[in-house]
């Protein structure tokens, strides 16, 4: 049978530390032969004790104890240094496969986990890995070695009292397999918990302003700390039966040392056994305790390694996109009349949901401004989540310039597209950096064109200063993100309604930008405001998932009673008369 097989949840550890099985292997050869060192010394000092007795010349031996503990110091160093060195570059391997595999993943699947979850994956958990994937592999190996080394320099040393000392051991392992599950479990939970944490702060401090205002500051601290003290108390229960097992370890090796020097001194004054024997059995009676701790303590670590890196590879089960080349066949034979067009989609947010889009038929011409209304849970959102590729359609087709989506890779398709969100978020980062985000070649020229078509003229000489969602107002980071989606001057333009925490004045100059835009390509807006249904060339309107009219204002006010209603609304909250609308 093989190694995974029987020991999978071992295997997991081992593919992080497998590309790096060289120097494990030499990291474990120094550790034996240090190991081999420490076993010589306490037959050299008998050698000097016999000397000594026999009025023979010291220098030998002495010299023999300054080499080994010269090589021993060299031996010692090298070890740390390499396997501290490894350790690292396993946690930044896998830091780096992380975040990889994070930022390619769904938008469903990273939708569906607290976010501070998965950030504690990356920080905390990949910690717990690194001693157990780097060295508690090679001291678990050294430390039995180092075991049965020990035991077999006792036995040459004297039968009879390695008989009392393996006794002692005996029920020491034994009792330190009785207790190990039950620590790693406890760490186990621990950690589950920490990742609890992780989630449920990180959503609170996105939340502040709700959370304060609702005077829920204790309460949701009551909710997290909850988790923490669940954490604590599971760490609590590992430590104390850590505590049992070392303390059981220590008086195992005492009372073992104890009958030694009993049954040793017995032996002795019977002339069974020479004084330098016991002396030198005793010092490995005392170095005895080294590889049960060193066994113990890389069997706790490699146990908190596996869970850490069990959970690390749950990131590995997150749906990614796809981002291979086009299928074959993927170029269309001639310019197709629509830029996005889709027929007959239905998509669902889970496999037993209703569908929130339901046989939606609709074309984005080349050029020109769509607006898409209709009444909250029309389907708004999911029909810009399918077009961005968020979310795949469970029946039907979408195509971008005549090609199937299903031939072409999500960036691909991105490559087309920028989407502008209604509550536009600041990416970290300095005002250039969010600017270059989806186009990184720009020049300065380029990015002050851009700031002065949003009103944005004051940021072009702040560029390299960083941004943070308090140092702007919501007003400049929908502008901030509407000029870095105008910057790649995409072939569709895709905006959550672009103005909707703007004042008067600005709303018109971004108006104007976002007209020019569409007299070159599409612009597909999810219309929000008064002004951006009268400016579109073409209006849709959804319902319960599916298009249910489209045309121009005049016409949708005339023949469709729902928009003509959803018109009165937007024209009350703007304070504007329907009929001068």
């Amino acid at each position: 049978m093989s190694a995974p097989k029987r020991f999978p949840r071992l295997h997991i550890l081992w593919t992080f530390a497998r590309p790096h099985k060289g120097k494990l292997i030499l990291g474990l050869f120094l550790a034996l032969l240090g190991s081999a060192m420490s076993l010589t010394t306490p037959m050299v000092t008998k050698w000097v004790l016999d000397s000594l007795g026999a009025s023979l010349s010291l220098a030998a031996p002495i010299a023999a104890l300054l080499g080994l503990l010269v090589m021993g110091i060299v031996l010692l160093t090298w070890q740390w240094i390499m396997l501290g060195a490894l350790g690292e570059r396993v946690v930044l391997e896998a830091r780096e496969s992380m975040v990889r595999r994070l930022l390619r993943a769904t938008v469903p699947a990273i939708a569906k986990r607290p976010s501070g979850e998965l950030v504690t994956r990356v920080t905390s958990d990949t910690v717990l890995m690194r001693e157990a994937a780097s060295s508690s592999v090679i001291g678990l190996v050294n430390g039995a070695v180092m075991l049965a080394g020990t035991l077999v320099l006792m036995g040459v040393l004297d039968l009879v009292l390695l008989g009392t000392t393996v006794a002692a051991v005996a029920v020491v392992g034994l009792l330190f397999a009785t207790l190990m599950p039950a620590i790693a479990k406890a760490q186990e939970q621990a950690q589950e918990h920490i990742g609890r944490v992780g989630g449920r702060l990180e959503g609170a401090l996105r939340a502040i302003r709700t959370i304060k205002v609702s005077r829920a500051e204790e309460r949701t601290a009551d909710q997290i700390i909850a988790d923490a003290r669940q954490s604590a108390g599971h760490s609590i229960r590992a430590v104390r039966r850590e505590a049992f097992a070392w303390t059981l370890a220590w008086s195992g090796v005492q009372i073992a040392i104890i009958l030694i020097l009993g049954v040793g001194a017995w032996r002795v004054s019977l002339g069974a056994l020479e004084v330098s024997s016991l002396i030198a059995f005793l010092l490995y009676a005392f170095a005895l305790m080294d590889p049960i701790t060193e066994l113990s303590q890389n069997v706790t670590s490699l146990q908190g390694g596996i869970a850490a890196a069990e959970r690390i590879r749950g990131i590995d089960t997150l749906e990614q996109e796809n981002t291979g080349p086009a299928a074959a066949g993927a170029t269309p034979d001639g310019p197709a009349a629509a830029i996005l067009e889709l027929r007959g989609v239905h998509a669902a947010y889970a496999p037993d949901a209703e569908p929130a889009v339901n046989g939606v038929d609709l074309v984005v011409p080349r050029r020109g401004h769509l607006a898409i209304v209709g009444p909250s849970g029309a389907g708004k959102t999911t029909l810009f989540s399918l077009v961005l590729r968020f979310l795949q359609p469970q029946e039907g087709e979408i195509l971008l310039d005549g090609v199937p989506y299903r031939n072409l890779s999500h960036e691909q398709v991105r490559a087309r597209l920028a989407y502008v969100e209604q509550d536009t978020p600041v990416v970290p980062g300095t005002i250039r950096d969010n600017l270059l985000l989806s186009h990184p070649e720009a020049g300065d020229e380029e990015l002050a064109a851009v700031l002065q078509q949003v009103r944005l003229e004051e940021m072009i000489g702040k560029l390299d200063e960083e941004l943070s969602p308090t140092s702007v107002s919501g007003g400049q980071r929908q502008r901030i993100a509407l000029a870095r989606a105008l910057l790649r001057t995409p072939d569709v333009l895709l905006l959550d309604e672009a103005t909707a925490q703007l004042d008067g004045l600005t709303e018109a100059a971004v108006h104007d930008a976002v007209a020019e835009r569409a007299r070159t390509g599409a612009v597909v807006t999810i219309a929000h405001r008064l002004s951006t249904v009268i400016d579109a060339d073409t209006i849709v309107v959804l319902e319960d998932g599916g298009v249910r009219a489209q045309g121009s204002h005049a016409q949708l006010l005339e023949t469709d009673e729902l928009y003509a209603r959803l018109v009165e609304a937007l024209s009350l909250a703007e304070g504007k008369s329907p009929a001068a609308a």
